[in-house]
């Protein structure tokens, strides 16, 4: 009976200290791609890139429009700020990425990413009529593993 009672004991404190051992020395790797030195067809800018953390589902764009372009788009919205930073929440779909939906049911857009690609695409709605136009055109994609 001793005996036993000893073998369990052991047991529950291997089995205690084997758990924490695993938890500590679990480490998370997730994926990082950063795509610099984006080219827009139709502005033009001093930075622009694309942050995309696919641990957290999120998209950061940080841009910096060039003087010209600010002073075109200050015409028509006075809300426009010469540098911003955008966050969106973004989703794999086979494989590709896209931003959460901008508009409507009827009407919206989306951006899409494809791993290791330096293409920035646009996905335009209408009435259920799609359309993919390039947007955007990168130097530089690089993918990085984050340790948490």
């Amino acid at each position: 009976m001793l005996i036993n009672m000893k073998k369990n004991n052991f047991n529950i404190k291997f089995l205690f200290f084997s758990f924490l051992f695993i938890n500590f020395q679990t480490i998370v790797f997730s994926e990082v791609m950063h795509l610099t030195g984006c080219k827009n067809l139709k502005h033009s800018f001093v930075k622009n890139e694309y942050i995309l953390d696919f641990e957290k589902s999120l998209m950061t764009r940080n841009y910096v429009y060039d003087s010209k372009t600010y002073k075109k788009l200050k015409l028509t919205d006075l809300s426009i700020k010469k540098e911003n930073s955008i966050e969106k929440f973004i989703y794999k779909d086979n494989n590709l990425f896209f931003t959460d939906k901008v508009g409507y049911p009827k009407f919206y857009t989306q951006l899409i990413f494809e791993k290791n690609n330096p293409i920035i695409k646009i996905k335009t709605v209408i009435n259920n009529e799609e359309g993919l136009t390039k947007v955007s055109s990168c130097n530089k994609v690089e993918i990085f593993d984050k340790e948490s």
